[in-house]
């Protein structure tokens, strides 16, 4: 089954990038859930986001789903969809104020690690899931 949304190039060093975004949102995602005071609904009730509960474990299952199936190659461009969407989201939730209070190198510091999630999640929905991800097992390049 060799389908466009499976096909990746197969390089061995994308499971780097791969490791690094899945374990990343993974963690994340659980966190929100197990401690949602600090990093789920109580933070999404306090930047101001609507249906806090709702969204903190929308958001938290979302990148735990994503998360894993990052990790393990599998549908790869697919997950890194939501995920970017969820940058996009925390970006201007969360940022644009820092921007606005600190200045052009206060917000390139305080987003330094979504940018790096940002990116790694293009990264993976232009080149897929790597050489040792199941998106590659089964399109059987």
């Amino acid at each position: 089954m060799n389908t466009p949304i499976l096909r990746c190039v197969p390089s061995r060093t994308t499971i780097i990038i791969r490791i690094m975004v899945g374990v990343v949102f993974l963690s994340e995602g659980l966190q929100k859930l197990i401690i949602p005071e600090v990093r789920g609904a109580e933070r999404f009730r306090a930047i101001g986001l609507p249906a806090p509960e709702f969204l903190g474990h929308l958001v938290g299952c979302t990148e735990i789903v994503c998360g894993l199936l990052i990790l393990s190659g599998f549908l790869t461009r697919l997950a890194a969809i939501p995920l970017m969407i969820i940058m996009l989201t925390a970006f201007a939730a969360t940022k644009a104020d820092i921007y606005v209070n600190e200045g052009f190198w206060g917000f390139m510091h305080q987003s330094r690690t979504d940018w790096a999630m940002f990116w790694g999640c293009i990264f993976l929905f232009i080149k897929g899931g790597g050489r040792w991800s199941l998106d590659n097992k089964i399109a059987g390049v």
